[in-house]
């Protein structure tokens, strides 16, 4: 579309540029025709009162020498009684075009070989002089090249700068196009949080704009799905941890047995069915402009709903961090539900009354996120995220870290696991700011010394 443009607009001032310079241009070559014939004019009229006044030879060859420069002029006296016809000068013009003008009386132009000649007829008492002025063909064009020149730069200009105008225009509507469709072909992809900047014509904005409300609905849609279907697995899960005691106390025998090993064989389908439907979850990486949320005030939100519990079970807790605004790359919906999961695991895997911290850590090319806890902290991290991975254990599916993995991944950073300045366990989750991986050693140096941060505080 946009070369289209570009040609169009080309054809359009290519013709109007010729429609003028054309015109113009046989306009200045009739004028310096006209110029140097009007100086033809001028000289011959010269002559005329000395014609008038004398018919002596010399004195008329005087006049016309001084008239007439380069031997351009001639005069052509008629007989009379006592003389006979005189030619002073050279003389270009064909004898029948001269007596044609002493017969007609009146001027008149003839081509001669290099140029033209003017023919000004004179009237004395003894008949018609005529007075024949030679222009050359360089007088009759004089300054014509230059002004074709001048009208063809012009016309050059005029065309480059609309090509440019046109070229600059057809970027400004194909642009807003070309991300519609990266758009298009990123949410059709499963990256969900693809948008497209609202800008350009009214029709592509509008557009955009439709664009970006289908992908928020879709997005909110999908979170529809994961939270009734974590719903649905908290809702399985009891009336299975009920039949699993109720197998647990059936004593020995074939019958409790079988049940028992029922029992398991369905917690084991349940867990495959969640991880399956938590893996087959399209990836939502933040891949425009309108992607991302402010990280601390995802944080102050689920604290909020947190904190409720927290004061139930006797836990202290404490946040920090969330005071300025942190932009993430990140959709609002998966960092709630990764702070969600972590926090949850809090909750689940320590005693009540046990207290934990969230705190957040905003530096120029990245944003840490610290969940901690005074529980009794985890023994094997690296297992712990290789259930993070998928594999969960019997009675877990694995997928509170494996939402944080992913979410982290997504924006090229990562999750790690340690000892935590309360005692207990630090998750920590690195989001990198502009997609890079996060460098090794001084990397960890740097979480290092963020958690004295946070220690400190």
């Amino acid at each position: 579309m946009r070369w289209a443009l570009v040609k169009v607009c080309l054809a359009v001032t290519t013709m109007v540029v010729v429609a003028f310079a054309v015109p113009l241009g046989l306009v200045v070559k009739e004028m310096a025709r006209d110029r140097a014939f009007s100086n033809a004019e001028r000289e011959a009229a010269a002559v005329a009162p000395a014609l008038s006044i004398t018919t002596d030879r010399d004195k008329l060859e005087r006049v016309v020498a001084s008239a007439g420069a380069d031997s351009g002029m001639a005069v052509h006296l008629p007989a009379d009684g006592v003389r006979s016809a005189l030619d002073l000068g050279r003389q270009r013009a064909a004898g029948k075009d001269i007596a044609a003008v002493r017969r007609l009386g009146r001027a008149s132009t003839t081509s001669v070989p290099g140029g033209s000649t003017l023919l000004q007829p004179v009237a004395l008492g003894s008949g018609i002089a005529v007075v024949e002025v030679y222009v050359p063909e360089s007088e009759t064009s004089n300054g014509v090249g230059t002004a074709w020149a001048v009208l063809a730069a012009v016309g050059l200009a005029l065309i480059v700068g609309s090509v440019a105008v046109a070229d600059r225009l057809g970027v400004r509507m194909v642009r807003p196009a070309q991300r519609l469709v990266e758009g298009a072909r990123e949410l059709g992809e499963g990256k969900l949080g693809a948008r497209v900047p609202e800008d350009g014509p009214t029709e592509l904005r509008l557009a955009a704009v439709a664009f970006n409300s289908m992908a928020d609905q879709v997005v909110q849609l999908l979170a529809n799905e994961r939270e009734l279907a974590a719903d649905l697995s908290h809702r399985l899960r009891t009336p299975l941890t009920v039949l699993r005691l109720n197998a647990a106390s059936l004593g020995a025998g074939p019958a409790a047995e079988q049940t028992r090993a029922a029992v398991a064989q369905l917690e084991g389908e349940v867990d495959t069915i969640i991880r399956t439907a938590r893996e087959a979850k399209p990836q939502t990486v933040a891949a425009g402009p309108g992607a991302g949320c402010d990280a601390a005030e995802v944080v102050r939100e689920r604290m909020e709903f947190w904190s409720a519990l927290a004061e139930d079970e006797g836990r202290k807790w404490r946040v920090a961090g969330v005071e300025r605004p942190v932009r993430l790359p990140v959709a609002r919906a998966d960092l709630a539900a990764a702070l969600d999961a972590l926090l949850g695991n809090v909750f689940r895997h320590t005693a009540e009354g046990t207290a934990f911290a969230v705190d957040v850590h905003n530096a120029e090319d990245a944003v840490i996120v610290l969940i901690s806890d005074a529980g009794p902290g985890i023994p094997d991290p690296e297992a712990a995220m290789a259930r993070g991975r998928g594999s969960g254990s019997a009675g877990s599916t694995g997928l509170g870290l494996d939402i944080v993995r992913r979410l982290a991944e997504s924006t090229g950073g990562d999750v790690r696991i340690g000892s935590s300045v309360l005692g207990g366990t630090e998750v920590r989750i690195w989001f990198q700011l502009d997609g890079r991986k996060p460098a090794g050693r001084g990397h960890r140096s740097s979480v290092r010394g963020r958690r004295r941060m946070a220690g400190a505080r």
